[in-house]
């Protein structure tokens, strides 16, 4: 009997073992890079006035974006998020970096761009749409006679 009692003990600290590990393991954050985080030793390899895009791009790696109306401003954007358990995942760290090239190609200007964000707060206003307001009840019923079958005429009989 005191065999079969040191098994369950030795099993049930097992399984309390077991399950702590579980539970600190998904307590753990989870942290992901995405974009292209550029470190402070690429941004000052590329120099102003000499490199050209193909310079850049074998330095820096292809750019995350180009401007949408100016195909001379090239960005690199990265960001480090963290997520724990079931909330949402917050920024930890952001770099953005803007290249400009003049007319020839050739760099202008290197430098990060300030990211001031703003929290802007969701709005829960709804935009009214035109049409009918229409119950449940309406819902339900409204088929209600708009099937019915047609009438005999004299031809039909």
């Amino acid at each position: 009997m005191k065999k079969n009692m040191k098994k369950s003990v030795k099993v049930a600290f097992l399984a309390l073992g077991a399950s702590s590990i579980l539970l600190v393991s998904a307590c753990a954050p989870v942290k992901k890079t995405r974009g292209n985080m550029l470190k402070d030793y690429q941004v000052v390899q590329v120099e102003e006035g000499i490199d050209t895009r193909s310079d850049v791009i074998r330095k820096l790696g292809s750019p995350t974006t180009v401007a949408p109306f100016d195909e001379n401003v090239w960005f690199y954007i990265g960001q480090k998020t963290e997520k724990k358990g079931i909330f949402a995942p917050e920024v930890v760290d952001e770099r953005i970096t803007l290249v400009q090239f003049d007319e020839m190609g050739a760099v202008r200007t290197v430098m990060d761009v300030d990211q001031d964000r703003m929290d802007i707060p969701l709005s829960g206003d709804k935009t009214p749409t035109g049409g009918l307001d229409v119950t449940v009840l309406q819902q339900l019923l409204g088929n209600l006679g708009k099937f019915n079958a047609p009438e005999a005429s004299a031809t039909d009989l």
